[in-house]
């Protein structure tokens, strides 16, 4: 018999909330320390000596976070069971040099992260976060979350064809926000805004990595509040299902027979290549020193690496009923239809056979459906990053998610029991 589930509607509540307050992956990495820290996890600094003791831990890196349970007795070949997800979603940046302005309007400039639905930024409130980064070598987050700039669409008595002949933006001219009014643009004065709103002494910012992001919050949809619209649900649905999952399982100790891991990266949107990116060292590195922390050898950081399984988590498409024919016609995933199984023949997923079947367990012992997802062959696929995953560290990876609409706009669609039962079928995972 399948256990009771562990998490209910309270978990998407919970989710809505980690929307609203994760604008950036900086945030993002920062509120899933908070929860695991709640959980009795603690942070080891990567520049200092690890040692071998259990419990829970986690390691930040930029916009990255890698935790994991170390259960009481665990031998150093002790194989892994990890869950994979990514904590960037496709935004418009702001660029090094971001005064601009024109003809009385004053312009941040941007430029375009990932591949977002351009349209989806226009005419909407958008605020203003990120990390800054100081004179003695310490970051700051940032968050302006209220209405501070606009990408303004032109009228359409001045383009009386854009409903004909569909809107064409064009990257750079078109997606410039404003956000006030003056002819004496001057560089810095964006820096200095915001060095006054994180109470910063003037000149103390020397760098940043900032992103705008809609101040609409999250918020119930539909006549039975069935429907969950916000932000950035990819992929941080998952980062907050694999913390919740994590923390749930890290309770159970010494019965668990792996070590539960949790690995969120950035730049997934843009190919995963940095430091911080699942195509980087971070993970192989975090897990071979846990091995060797606990006196293992080589020998041992392969036996574990042999055994262990990857559930890589990311959004995926949820038939559209305007567009069915975009979809293929025998896999047509639903909202609230449980997680999917994403496969591609192609590689473009890692999943295969045999972690089909690791998925289908997990799902049977959570008492969760799960449904599958293909492209139609007429169509490209998405990627994530399952196969990277599995092609750097050999690890067997298997990819799966949630179905939504509307992936990539400013503002997306998922179903309000989706959440819940992903992180159901996480703890199963990670607890087998």
């Amino acid at each position: 018999m399948s256990e009771p589930p562990r998490f209910d509607r309270g978990h998407t509540d919970d989710l809505m909330s980690f929307l609203a307050t994760s604008p950036t992956p900086y945030h993002a990495v920062a509120n899933a320390a908070e929860r695991l820290e709640k959980a009795g996890f603690r942070q080891v600094a990567e520049t200092d000596a690890w040692d071998g003791t259990t419990g829970g831990k986690y390691v930040l890196r930029g916009g990255a976070i890698i935790a994991w349970y170390v259960p009481e007795g665990a031998p150093a070949h002790t194989p892994f069971r990890i869950v994979g997800a990514h904590t960037d979603s496709p935004t418009l940046r702001v660029k090094p040099r971001p005064d601009s302005g024109a003809h009385g309007w004053r312009q941040v400039a941007v430029e375009i992260y990932g591949g977002p639905l351009l349209n989806s930024w226009l005419d909407r409130d958008l605020g203003l976060a990120g990390r800054l980064s100081l004179r003695d070598g310490t970051t700051r987050l940032v968050d302006v979350d209220r209405p501070l700039l606009r990408v303004p669409q032109l009228a359409i008595h001045l383009d009386r064809s854009v409903n004909a002949d569909g809107l064409k933006l064009d990257k750079q001219r078109h997606m410039q926000p404003v956000w006030g009014m003056g002819d004496d643009v001057r560089d810095g004065d964006l820096i200095a805004f915001l060095e006054e709103t994180a109470g910063l002494p003037s000149g103390e910012v020397t760098g940043w990595d900032l992103m705008v992001h809609p101040v609409e919050p999250p918020a119930y949809l539909g006549r039975d509040r069935e429907l969950v619209a916000g932000p950035r649900m990819d992929n941080l649905l998952s980062v907050h299902a694999g913390t919740a999952a994590l923390a749930a399982v890290a309770g159970q100790g010494s019965a668990l027979s792996h070590i539960p891991v949790l690995a969120a990266f950035d730049h997934e949107e843009n190919g995963s290549q940095s430091d911080t990116g699942a195509d980087g060292p971070l993970l192989g590195g975090v897990l071979e020193r846990s091995v060797f922390a606990r006196g293992g050898s080589y020998e041992d950081r392969a036996r574990a690496f042999a055994a262990t399984v990857c559930l890589s988590s990311d959004t995926g498409h949820a038939v559209h009923p305007n567009y069915a024919e975009r979809h293929d016609p025998t896999h047509h995933p639903r909202v609230d239809g449980g997680p999917i199984l994403k496969v591609n023949v192609n590689n473009r997923y890692a999943t295969d056979g045999s972690g089909r079947a690791v998925f289908a367990a997990a799902c049977e012992k959570a008492g969760v459906p799960f449904q599958t997802f293909v492209s139609n062959n007429a169509m490209p696929c998405g990627t994530t990053i399952g196969p990277i995953t599995a092609a750097r560290h050999g690890i067997r990876t298997v990819d799966i998610g949630v179905a939504i609409l509307s992936m990539h706009s400013a503002r997306e669609l998922c179903g309000a029991k989706d959440p819940y039962l992903l992180a159901n079928a996480l703890v199963a995972f990670l607890e087998d």
